[in-house]
C-alpha cells in the first residue's frame, strides 16, 4: 500500500509540472514570450491548415495595403514572421483605433484569431469583443496598444 500511495505522489508530481509547462489544451496559444516558438507555432498552423486558433507573435511590416472598406472597415498589412512566414493582419478600425504613422519595416506585437490560407494566414480578431463572446485581441506598434 504504501509503494502505491509512493507511485501515486510521483505521478502526480509529474503531471503538475507538466501542466505547468504545458501552453494549455489548445497548442496555438502561445503563453510564451519566444519569438522562434510562437513563429513555429504559426507555421504548425499554418502547415496543418487550422483556422480558429488563437495566436500571438512579432513580426515586419513588409507591406501596408489599402484599407478594406468594405462592410466592417479593416487596416490591412503583410508581416514577415521570424520564420520567414508571410501573414496578413486584418485590424478592424471600427472597433479598435486605427495605427498611425504604419510604414514597412516597422516592428509589429500581435495577438489574434488565426485563419489559414494558402498565402500564410490572416489574423484578425485584434481587437475587443464589444458583445463579450470571442477573446479579445490586440496590435503593439512604437510601445502603444490598439484594441
Amino acid at each position: 500500500m504504501k509503494k502505491i500511495s509512493l507511485i501515486l505522489i510521483i505521478i502526480l508530481g509529474i503531471a503538475t509540472y507538466l501542466q505547468k509547462t504545458d501552453t494549455g489544451s489548445n497548442p496555438f496559444l502561445i503563453n510564451n514570450e519566444q519569438n522562434d516558438r510562437i513563429a513555429l507555432n504559426i507555421s504548425k498552423a499554418y502547415q496543418n491548415r487550422l483556422s480558429n486558433v488563437q495566436v500571438k507573435g512579432q513580426g515586419i511590416i513588409q507591406r501596408v495595403l489599402r484599407d478594406d472598406n468594405q462592410g466592417r472597415r479593416h487596416q490591412k498589412f503583410i508581416l514577415h514572421l521570424p520564420s520567414g512566414q508571410s501573414l496578413l493582419i486584418a485590424h478592424n478600425i471600427d472597433l479598435a483605433p486605427r495605427i498611425k504613422d504604419l510604414k514597412k519595416g516597422d516592428s509589429i506585437e500581435f495577438y489574434g484569431e488565426y485563419e489559414w490560407n494558402s498565402k500564410g494566414g490572416i489574423v484578425h480578431w485584434t481587437h475587443r469583443d464589444p458583445g463579450g463572446r470571442h477573446i479579445n485581441g490586440w496590435l503593439k506598434h512604437n510601445n502603444r496598444s490598439y484594441q
